[in-house]
């Protein structure tokens, strides 16, 4: 399933920072065994990114299928930044970091992050962790798209009531003719029966 994955990877660029420094030092070492462990693990980089004001738009250019954030002491800042590009097309988010500062691990969780590493990176341990990341957005988008299908549904459901509750008052029916007529209706339209009641309901408005 992985090998197919396109993943864009959002990082700080580092060619202009100090190269003596060891915060630098340690986010370049990590950065190159993440970008090893893809590589050896058959994904498709297709981009390093930085997090910036355009990241929206070449996330939309290239559509990748994850985005891993690699970040240090800015790693809440890049989170918002991937988390904005990303909040009209949900993508699984994945963010390794050295910084063991985890105060802020709950609020990436609720934004959309799949897998929260800290430290410990080696390049064996990517295939794993991006399947369990992968694994669980699929299984939140299962959930949202229950949820919405269970809000429509209800609200669907009220539609036909309501237009039901028209007709009962309108034309002296009891429920169950009331919904019969309703469904005939649809079946006639070849329409679905909350449409033939959302347009009772509009014709009822606009006769009043």
């Amino acid at each position: 399933m992985n090998e197919a994955l396109r993943i864009v990877v959002v990082a700080p660029d580092l060619a202009t920072a100090d190269p003596t420094d060891a915060d630098t030092l340690g986010q370049t070492e990590r950065s190159r065994k993440l970008r090893i462990g893809l590589l050896e693990s058959g994904f498709n980089l297709v981009a390093t990114l930085p997090a910036d004001i355009f990241l929206i738009n070449r996330l939309v250019q290239l559509q990748p299928d994850m985005i891993i954030v690699d970040a240090e002491s800015d790693a809440r800042d890049s989170l918002e930044h991937v988390v904005m590009a990303t909040r009209d097309e949900r993508r699984p988010i994945v963010l390794f970091t050295n910084d063991e500062d985890t105060r802020h691990v709950r609020d990436a969780v609720a934004a959309g992050v799949c897998a929260y590493i800290v430290a410990g990176l080696e390049p064996a341990r990517i295939r794993p962790i991006l399947n369990v990341a992968m694994a669980r957005f699929e299984h939140e988008q299962g959930l949202r798209r229950e949820l919405a299908d269970a809000r429509d549904a209800l609200s669907e459901r009220k539609v036909i009531d309501r237009a039901k509750g028209l007709l009962m008052q309108r034309q002296s029916l009891t429920e169950q003719a009331a919904f019969a007529k309703l469904r005939k209706a649809a079946m006639d339209k070849g329409l679905r029966l909350a449409d033939v009641a959302q347009r009772v309901l509009d014709a009822a408005e606009l006769l009043g």
